[in-house]
């Protein structure tokens, strides 16, 4: 088999007709496992005013063991806490979630829409159906590069412990802080041609100390160092990247399907049109923050008409992923995706049996992170 590529199996998704909590689309979910072995999704319910929940669904699959559908069973998260909420609404958005081996917990990282704007939230469940808040996700500065008051989105854990700077065993996450200027709105106004600004336009890695006291978590939330992993290199993710699925371990390392953004063709004096693709990257299993390949074209791309109309235009927006253990093969992953911010879809992975060349790991101008 040659490279990465994804299969499109159709939708899995939509709102339901005459629900409230579901007025304004679904979209955006996470996908992870239970202890019961069946597979659930997290979707952002979007009701009238972009109030976003985070509900709870089982995947109903068909005799070919394919996604068919879901079976809707109640609200994982909806806003509560002072960060959650805003006078004109809020939200909780746009969840990944990850079971966590060191504290054998399932481990939920989504956007809570807060009175200073989008900043990272964490939960945590022994059983997915309840959900114990830890609050905002909190940074140190890295150099002069200050996290703390910047917006930021799209975070996933790693699900097991990731050696920091220093070589101590944290909770490691990925994230793409959204630093002034850095929006695809705004960098869309800039030259085609320009050098990015390499730590405020990457992805990071950030490192949250971690210890054990009678297996529960302690201080989870406070990330103190940091590794930039990646800016934009390639023309699909010109105008950003961003996080997509949670980092899975595959026979070549750490497997992330992220997302590009781009201008359309269409675009005119009247405004800047918006293409959002998913791209794939590996990293090293055991230093993940070396690149070991990056797809030079994205894998999956806005083609369908559920993706090219709906909230926003143009999106795929990958942020669940399912490893088919349940059919035998390790290497064949199902990846949960936003529609045009309307509805959810899936597509089929098959990992490679070699890595297949790739763009560049990073920007030429970058400077490795030791």
């Amino acid at each position: 088999m040659a490279g990465f590529q994804l299969q499109r199996l159709g939708l899995v998704m939509e709102a339901e007709p005459g629900n409230p909590l579901e007025a304004e689309g679904v979209l955006n979910p996470a996908a992870v496992r239970g202890s019961d072995g069946e597979l659930y999704l997290f979707p952002r319910l979007v009701a009238r005013g972009n109030y976003s929940r985070i509900g709870i669904a089982r995947v109903r699959f068909n005799e070919a063991g394919d996604p068919a559908g879901v079976e809707r069973i109640g609200i994982a998260l909806e806003p509560e806490a002072d960060y959650e909420r805003r006078p004109d609404g809020g939200g909780c958005e746009d969840p990944r979630i990850t079971f966590f081996e060191p504290f054998q917990r399932y481990m939920m990282t989504y956007t809570a829409f807060s009175p200073q704007g989008p900043r990272i939230a964490l939960a945590l469940s022994k059983d997915l159906l309840h959900w114990q808040r830890l609050g905002l996700a909190t940074f140190g500065p890295h150099d002069a590069i200050e996290f703390d008051g910047v917006d930021n989105k799209d975070a996933s854990i790693f699900p097991i412990a990731i050696n920091d700077p220093t070589g101590q065993p944290a909770l490691a996450m990925l994230h793409r802080p959204l630093f002034p200027g850095t929006r695809p709105e705004e960098t869309a106004r800039y030259p085609a041609f320009r050098t990015a600004d390499l730590h405020r336009e990457s992805i990071w890695i950030s490192y949250c100390p971690m210890a054990l006291e009678g297996r529960e978590p302690y201080h989870l939330g406070q990330f103190t160092s940091h590794h930039r992993l990646a800016s934009p290199v390639s023309s699909w993710e010109r105008l950003k990247i961003g996080g997509g699925t949670p980092p899975i371990l595959t026979r070549h390392g750490w497997l992330i399907i992220y997302h590009g953004v781009s201008e359309v063709a269409e675009s005119s004096s009247e405004g800047h049109h918006l293409c959002y693709s998913a791209g794939v990257m590996v990293l090293s299993k055991t230093h993940p923050r070396l690149i070991c390949y990056r797809s030079s074209k994205p894998v999956l791309t806005p083609s369908l008409p559920q993706e090219r109309q709906g909230t926003v235009a143009n999106v795929v927006f990958p942020t669940g992923i399912d490893r088919r253990l349940d059919l035998g093969t390790p290497d064949r992953f199902d990846v949960y995706y936003g529609m045009a911010d309307n509805r959810i879809g899936v597509a089929r992975l098959d990992v490679p049996d070699f890595l297949p060349p790739g763009a560049l790991a990073d920007h030429p101008d970058a400077r490795p992170e030791t």
